[in-house]
């Protein structure tokens, strides 16, 4: 997707953990996230490896998509972690 704006990510983190956000640039918010200025909780678990990305087009986009991932079970996030998140989001169109 060459006009991507937002990207749907997945983290692993320490323990074997997930954690799952949205941002304009991956490598960056992962940056914060290890340093200790991301989400409370990957100060609780430091990431460990960015599993997955997929760029989004729009910041709704990518909302929609981190909501839809987020309530999945593990198993099948462990599954399009491994797949790719775009056949994933091929699951959410209408």
């Amino acid at each position: 997707m060459s006009g991507a704006g937002w990207w749907l990510y997945v983290l692993e983190c320490e323990g074997g953990v997930l954690y799952t956000g949205i941002a304009r640039d991956v490598e960056a918010r992962f940056a914060d996230h290890v340093s200790g200025k991301g989400a409370a909780f990957t100060r609780m678990s430091p990431p460990v490896r960015i599993a997955a990305k997929v760029a989004l087009e729009t910041r709704g986009e990518a909302l929609r998509a981190e909501y839809a991932f987020k309530q999945i079970a593990r198993a099948d996030k462990l599954r399009w972690c491994e797949e790719g998140l775009d056949g994933f989001l091929r699951t959410l169109a209408p």
